[in-house]
């Protein structure tokens, strides 16, 4: 995919820095030499702290954090769901309170647009109500009914946006977004509506929040095909790397997770033969790196596993940037070679063998 920002080789792992930045002190430049394409920051984080106003000042977000490759911005509709004690949502858009300092806060299409403007990133994403995996049809089809309308807002407004003199990135892409809980019928027939705006991509929001593997295999299976064939779907959120060996069989291309910078910062790391807890009293001697042959900064460093564990448990930052640096890596990398295995028609062997080791 090609964007003001460079090409996107997909399929792609967006590292996720909620608030312009990696947790687990890892740099800009630490993402660029473990393999980063695009850096995912969060609108509702950003927009409370320390405020787009402010980073469209300063410059935009890739000045601000130092970054020149693709960034997207999720629209801040997840924050409506997760948050689900402090807002109200009407049709012009969703009044909440910051959970910063309580302050009121109202976010509908145009908000949320103006905001991801003022950011300036490379995607932005619609402003969308994300429902539970598990709530009743009803409220579904009426949610699912104002996340279109909203769509079409989010659309007039980013165009008003992309065409006036001072905005940051006149080239900013719009990303639809398809709800439907684990409907299947809605989830296609939202699907088929949003496909004929014609957007530069599409995202499959709200799996992952509650439903099973299986049920979010089978809500792919009924909205990938409905979607343009030419355009990159997102399934936003998503997440093992099982799950993202499933998904790209089944033509998604882009995803976000929090769970390789999370796990790392508890000790946990993902290898090529599953995840590790490095708190485990079995590596208090092991002298081997993490993953042989792994190219992290912490395998090809030289840094054992007795080493980084003894920093997690004396609470030392480096072992957990060293945790979540091999996370990333890794996650990178699998995207790599899933790429390769693409590229060479061999991506059923290459998932029935990453998949039988990763379940060993």
């Amino acid at each position: 995919m090609t964007t003001v920002h460079g090409v996107i080789e997909t399929p792609v792992f967006m590292n996720v820095g909620t608030a312009a930045a990696i947790k687990g002190a890892v740099s800009t430049q630490d993402l660029k030499a473990i393999g980063t394409q695009v850096q995912l920051s969060n609108t509702y984080h950003l927009h409370v702290r320390p405020g787009d106003k402010l980073i469209k000042e300063l410059g935009g977000l890739h000045k601000f954090m130092v970054w020149d490759r693709p960034i997207l911005t999720d629209s801040g509709g997840f924050q409506v769901f997760s948050l689900a004690d402090l807002r109200k949502i009407k049709e012009e858009g969703v009044s909440f309170r910051s959970h910063i300092d309580g302050r009121k806060i109202f976010m509908g299409p145009e908000e949320s647009m103006q905001i991801q403007s003022n950011l300036g990133s490379t995607i932005a994403m619609a402003f969308d109500e994300c429902p539970p995996a598990l709530a009743e049809r009803k409220y579904v089809e009426d949610s699912v009914a104002r996340t279109t309308r909203w769509l079409y807002r989010c659309k007039d407004e980013m165009d008003r946006l992309n065409a006036l003199p001072d905005t940051v990135n006149k080239d900013q892409l719009l990303f639809g977004i398809n709800q439907g809980a684990v409907f299947a019928d809605i989830r296609r027939d939202h699907a088929r509506q949003i496909a004929e705006l014609d957007l530069p991509g599409y995202a499959i929001g709200g799996l992952a929040v509650g439903e099973t593997h299986e049920q979010m295999y089978e809500m792919l299976d009924v909205t990938v095909p409905e979607l343009p064939r030419d355009k990159p779907i997102y399934l936003m959120g998503v997440g093992t790397p099982q799950n993202i060996l499933e998904a790209v069989e089944r033509g998604v291309d882009f995803f976000d997770c929090v769970y390789p910078s999370r796990n790392g910062r508890h000790g946990h790391v993902y290898t090529k033969d599953g995840k590790m807890n490095l708190f485990n009293a079995k590596y208090e001697k092991d002298m081997r790196p993490i993953s042989e042959g792994c190219g992290c900064p912490a395998c090809a460093g030289g840094y054992s596993r007795a080493y980084i564990r003894h920093l997690m448990k004396a609470k030392e930052m480096l072992g957990m940037r060293f945790c979540v640096l091999h996370n990333l890596y890794f996650y990178n990398h699998l995207m790599e070679d899933i790429r390769d295995a693409l590229d060479n028609d061999s991506f059923a062997e290459f998932k029935k063998s990453a998949l039988d080791r990763m379940n060993g």
